[in-house]
């Protein structure tokens, strides 16, 4: 087993390699917010085996959102173990992993044993909202803009590490001294998946922590001292395609495998709709909602609330792409299932909505962690606007599904506005992107068509591409996916436009309500 370390000192040129001949198949890790997948993939694009497994967030105070590290660990063994049993093919078949997962989440643990001083602090947490104040209190917020094209919020990294170093009992102690080691959760798995041996992340997560500078995708030692970061505790940053090293035997069922990609769930999922090309967008309906647009070469710096991203590198070429980021978007839904009981399937929502004939003039703002793009708000709360006693429950999930289709509005308005693109096309995936009622009113809102894919698990399939890119087990020539349904606009624009006018009340509103913070027993 050789680790980053070794691989720089001798020169070990992992370009050239390639898969082996009898190696046939190949193994994306995606490891979302709320669940850990394992997907096997054939030369053809096609998934052979596919395990997935809920995974448990926590919730110890308001705003608050946590995750247990070990058990995202057990998790992921879980469904490898459960794919690998359900194909039947042997583990030596595999030619390479590649990896996809959400990006803020961030973790410290113990390089000597393995574990973690604390849960895992989750993208979604609020906790860290008076350190960022701080930093903007402190007149960093032009540093960090410049330096990582992003803006000081909770939603990044370092606030979340210096929470933990500042809260956890002797952790900045012991990081300073080299005890301990910082990784999102790509850093995580892969340290994992190697026994120990490999550290490392890829630009596409390392510039979502607000400590990379994204013109050198290097970490940037003037943002690590004015945010008091040791810069012993992270990871070396590696190309997002090329292997940075191989499974430990007991980690993978005897055999050791390439992993030869790690990339952020969003940027994957950007690769994985082949948006290749500078103007291509697409958004995903996750937990979050994420809309992206390639950018190629070129960072586009925004002034209206977008943030400016590494896509991915290959090789030495950086691509870059602009974000706009939704902190809750299918995460609603569980909400309104789970929360309200207004159903037992999310998959019934887009029958209740088209049953409902209309929101009932009803807006959900769900603003639960706060509001991201174009709003940056942390402290804003969620809000029903608009009830009246003909409301119903279809009329609450009606609007609940526009909701997810308005915040992309926002952004997708802005998007088009700082990059002088007009996005003609938007391709979709996540899970509510099977939802039709959804994609035809997002393409009646936005005036463009809407495009959903016949595989589901876009994500997955970025990774899987960009990691057997590293090892020669796709060219490029082979990348390919075939479009499942086109959404063309059909309502008329003066109704739509109306509608979102009444959004955007719907939103001042949620923002000017301030709570008092007291709960009367």
């Amino acid at each position: 087993m050789t680790d980053v370390a070794q691989l720089k000192d001798d020169h070990v040129d992992y370009g050239s390699l390639r898969v082996d001949p009898g190696a046939s198949y190949l193994l994306a890790l995606d490891h979302g917010t709320t669940s850990s997948r394992a997907i096997l993939f054939d030369h053809d694009r096609q998934v052979v085996a596919l395990a997935q497994k809920e995974g448990a967030l926590s919730y110890p105070a308001p705003g608050w959102v946590e995750q247990d590290a070990m058990g995202v660990w057990l998790d992921t063994m879980a469904v490898m173990a459960q794919v690998m049993n359900e194909s039947g093919i042997d583990p030596a078949a595999i030619c390479a992993i590649g990896i996809s997962n959400q990006r803020e989440t961030c973790l410290l643990w113990d390089r000597k044993t393995g574990l973690p001083v604390g849960p895992a602090i989750v993208w979604q947490s609020r906790q860290t909202a008076d350190i960022c104040d701080r930093w903007k209190a402190q007149g960093l917020e032009p540093l960090v803009r410049q330096r990582t094209g992003l803006r000081i919020d909770p939603y990044f990294s370092a606030s979340k590490i210096v929470w933990m170093l500042e809260n956890l009992p002797g952790v900045r102690e012991r990081a300073q001294a080299g005890e301990l080691l910082f990784g999102t959760m790509d850093t995580w798995l892969v340290w994992k998946l190697t026994g120990g041996c490999v550290h490392a992340t890829d630009p596409s997560n390392a510039s979502r922590t607000l400590l990379c500078n994204i013109e050198t995708a290097t970490w940037d030692s003037e943002l690590l001292e004015a945010f008091g970061i040791p810069e012993q505790i992270l990871p070396d940053i590696l190309p997002t395609s090329a292997v940075r090293g191989t499974t430990a035997q007991w980690a993978f069922f005897g055999a050791e495998v390439p992993i030869s990609s790690c990339v952020g769930d969003q940027q994957a999922a950007l690769f994985g709709q082949l948006c290749l090309e500078p103007g291509m967008t697409k958004n995903t309906y996750g937990t979050g909602g994420f809309l992206l647009m390639n950018t190629g070469d070129t960072i586009v710096r925004s002034e209206q609330g977008l943030l400016s991203t590494i896509a991915w590198q290959i090789g030495d070429t950086v691509t870059y792409a602009l974000e706009g980021s939704i902190f809750v978007s299918g995460a609603l839904m569980k909400w309104l299932r789970d929360g309200l009981h207004l159903f037992d399937d999310v998959k019934d929502s887009c029958a209740i909505a088209q049953e409902a004939g209309s929101s009932g003039g009803v807006y959900v703002v769900p603003a639960f962690t706060g509001l991201a793009t174009p709003y940056w708000d942390a402290r804003a709360t969620a809000s029903i606007e608009g009830i009246t006693f003909s409301t119903g429950s279809g009329h609450i999930v009606r609007a609940a599904l526009e909701a997810m289709a308005y915040q992309v509005k926002d952004v997708l308005e802005v998007m088009e506005r700082e990059s002088h693109i007009k996005i003609g096309t938007l391709k979709v995936d996540g899970g509510a992107a099977a939802n039709d009622f959804l994609l035809q009113f997002q393409s009646d809102l936005c005036g463009s068509a809407v495009e959903r894919f016949c595989v589901h698990e876009l994500t997955a399939l970025g990774a899987a591409f960009l990691a057997g890119l590293a090892v020669g087990f796709w060219d490029w020539g082979d990348l390919a996916i075939q479009v499942d349904r086109r959404f063309e606009p059909q309502r008329p624009p003066q109704v739509m436009a109306q509608a979102y006018a009444g959004w955007r009340c719907a939103v001042e509103a949620c923002r000017a309500f301030k709570p008092s913070g007291v709960t009367v027993a």
